[in-house]
């Protein structure tokens, strides 16, 4: 490259512009190859910030003016964007699939668009284990009569009849086994569970037993957690057909995809007994509309706003997947994350 390189950190609340700007600092001074191939000593311009870019086109546009790399959490990259920046070569997407990217458009103006593959594996995974641990003892509904009614009726949680599970010795079915999946199962396989798996696209060794069939999954477990991929096939892949095979008073995690689960039979599966408890973290439809059916059984269900990717780890991650990303581009290499 004989000219600068013009970059916009187009950030948010998360993803913050300082952290992306940091890791693209960071990995050119790493890259010692830099002083044989000819680059001038500094290939990158300033490094221009938008503080919060989420549903901000004419910002983005404004600031994308003669710039060729875009590196953005939400930024929406649409096709008037993408007419507006004839100079814009790269975007890189700072998450897990560029769902803010218009593609095809990408495509018609000679944009390359990468992402951010499993830069939340590990921080989800942890969320995982923590939701199933809550659900399972009863963790957030003895803290809000504690905490926020001043009442030691939770102490009731303390008899047989009302206290809970503990994950040693329990079998726990995984539906899925990528990423997240996997670090769940190793996770669980050290609290001494009884790890058995589901995912027919899965082979060589895994953490706890293979299972043949979901059916023989959920017979087997008194605990599920989803991880699948939300696709055609499998939206809509755990319904009251599959929670009635479950154990009667068995727990259902879903950290994954809200379409996996359908949240009708999901409540009328804990309306019944037959499910114990759940524990979610994503839904069908999010934010959850305020008549959902789970709001009135929050006695059985922990419910968080979508937080399973949400740590301080994953955004450095993502800043550093990206910078990698922008570094292969201006040195011509194959891009590592790249669907366009």
């Amino acid at each position: 490259m004989s000219e600068p390189v013009r970059v916009v950190a187009a950030g948010d609340h998360f993803i913050l512009p300082s952290l992306i700007t940091a890791a693209i600092h960071h990995e050119l001074a790493c890259d010692v190859r830099e002083l044989t191939l000819g680059w001038p000593l500094e290939p990158f311009g300033p490094v221009a910030e938008v503080t919060e870019a989420s549903d901000a086109e004419d910002e983005l546009i404004d600031a994308l003016a003669g710039a060729q790399v875009l590196v953005t959490q939400m930024g929406p990259v649409t096709e008037r964007v993408l007419d507006s920046c004839p100079d814009l070569r790269l975007v890189v997407v700072c998450r897990g699939g560029p769902v803010n990217v218009n593609l095809d458009a990408a495509k018609r103006h000679d944009v390359r668009v990468c992402f951010a593959p499993g830069r939340n594996a590990a921080a989800t995974a942890e969320f995982t284990v923590g939701l199933m641990l809550a659900a399972l003892r009863r963790i957030p509904q003895a803290h809000n009569l504690l905490a926020g009614q001043r009442s030691w009726q939770g102490a009731t949680y303390y008899t047989y009849e009302h206290s809970g599970l503990e994950l040693e010795d329990l079998p726990v079915g995984l539906v899925g086994y990528g990423a997240v999946g996997s670090r769940v199962a190793r996770a669980l396989c050290a609290f001494g569970a009884q790890v058995m798996v589901y995912d027919p696209y899965v082979r060589g060794e895994i953490h706890g037993l293979r299972v043949s069939s979901l059916d023989e999954l959920l017979r087997r477990s008194r605990v599920i957690t989803l991880h699948a991929r939300l696709t055609a096939e499998t939206r809509g892949l755990i319904g009251a057909r599959q929670l009635a095979l479950l154990p009667r008073g068995s727990v259902v995690v879903n950290a994954a995809r809200g379409p996996l689960l359908d949240e009708d039979a999901l409540c009328d599966a804990l309306e019944s007994g037959q499910l114990a408890a759940a524990a979610l973290d994503t839904y069908v439809t999010e934010p959850v509309p305020g008549g959902s059916r789970l709001f009135g059984l929050r006695d059985r269900v922990v419910m968080t706003p979508h937080l399973g990717g949400a740590s301080r780890a994953v955004a450095e991650k993502a800043a550093r997947i990206a910078a990698g990303e922008v570094l292969r581009w201006v040195r011509g290499e194959p891009l590592a994350h790249a669907l366009t």
